[in-house]
């Protein structure tokens, strides 16, 4: 979204102006449909970021490392996900500002949850009520340092995590988000009648919109043993707004997250014919359904009704490249 048209303002007549706020809320998920997470904050517009597989923005290569984070702000982050355990309780994530303007942000952790249809909320969103009873929150045992900064265009920052568990802490994995939120400038706003031609004079207000993005990434922390158990059900092809798509869903279970990328091939194909990187399912849903794309190669004919596909989901977390689930299908 471009917002440069909101960074100028004025006030009215009547010497005042009324702030408000636009909800701007997504949280997507590499090549799936986007699932919507929301900030009922009414002082902010955050946009959160969940372990996409997204291209990084304008900074230099030197400053933004591959696989950054990046939302619809002017903020990467560094690594996509955080995980710390008994070996390691500190963690660094990277703040870089891919644009040329200075910018302010603030930086917290706040505690989430996953619904059963994969989107990500606050915990007293209403659509937490299904799963937030079997949510463990990290958020009491993690420090951070910053807690704001100011980033130069094109500049980078490190913000150290640590994690300080309980000693009796039952084992598990508990979980909170970090989150960076910018922060609009104080002398600045932009009138929604300045925006539209339309000054109105004769009232004397104004409404002045700041919107707040914000970015956020998973901490985890694990203590002591987990367990994990991974499977896949009824695969099968689906019409989508965007095309052909492959539908299924993945079940967990255990004491853990499963965390990882989604392939789909084709018999008689090299390459694959749909991939979703960073799908997560944390410990407090069961399952979650997942909707793929197939990829559109102008070269390569439509799958063929009884070309057999085989969606494979492969770990990224605990044994990068290990198959936790697998299954196979035939085109209808």
């Amino acid at each position: 979204m471009n917002t440069s048209y909101l960074k100028r303002g004025r006030r009215t007549r009547a010497g005042f102006a009324i702030a408000s706020s636009i909800a701007i809320l997504a949280c997507t998920f590499a090549a799936t449909s986007p699932a919507m997470a929301q900030d009922n904050s009414v002082q902010s517009t955050t946009a959160q970021t969940e372990e996409p597989d997204l291209t990084v923005g304008a900074a230099p290569d030197s400053a933004v490392p591959a696989g950054a984070v990046g939302g619809m702000g002017d903020i990467n982050l560094y690594p996509r996900r955080i995980i710390v355990n008994q070996r390691q309780r500190i963690a660094t994530v990277g703040l870089y500002n891919r644009v040329p303007a200075a910018g302010e942000y603030e930086i917290g952790i706040r505690d989430m949850v996953m619904t059963n249809d994969g989107g990500l909320v606050p915990l007293d969103d209403p659509r937490a009520a299904e799963t937030v009873d079997r949510m463990k929150g990290a958020g009491d045992m993690l420090r951070w340092s910053p807690r704001r900064v100011r980033l130069l265009g094109n500049e980078s920052q490190t913000v150290r995590v640590m994690a300080r568990p309980a000693a009796d802490l039952p084992d598990g994995e508990y979980r909170s988000h970090f989150t960076v939120i910018s922060v609009p400038e104080e002398d600045g706003g932009y009138s929604i009648e300045d925006a539209v031609g339309e000054t109105s004079e004769a009232t004397g207000i104004g409404v002045v919109i700041r919107p707040r993005f914000a970015i956020s990434i998973p901490v985890i922390v694990r203590v002591g043993d987990t367990t994990l158990d991974v499977g896949m059900e009824a695969p099968t092809m689906v019409d989508t707004e965007f095309g052909k798509a492959v539908s299924l869903v993945l079940t967990r279970s255990g004491t853990r997250s499963a965390y990882g990328d989604l392939i789909v091939t084709a018999a008689g194909r090299d390459e694959p014919v749909a991939v979703a990187r960073g799908i997560g399912i944390y410990p407090e849903v069961d399952s979650r359904r997942v909707e793929i794309v197939l990829r559109a190669e102008p070269e390569q004919a439509p799958l063929a009704p009884g070309t057999r596909l085989t969606a494979t989901f492969v770990d990224d977390d605990m044994n990068p490249g290990e198959t936790l689930a697998s299954r196979e299908f035939v085109v209808p």
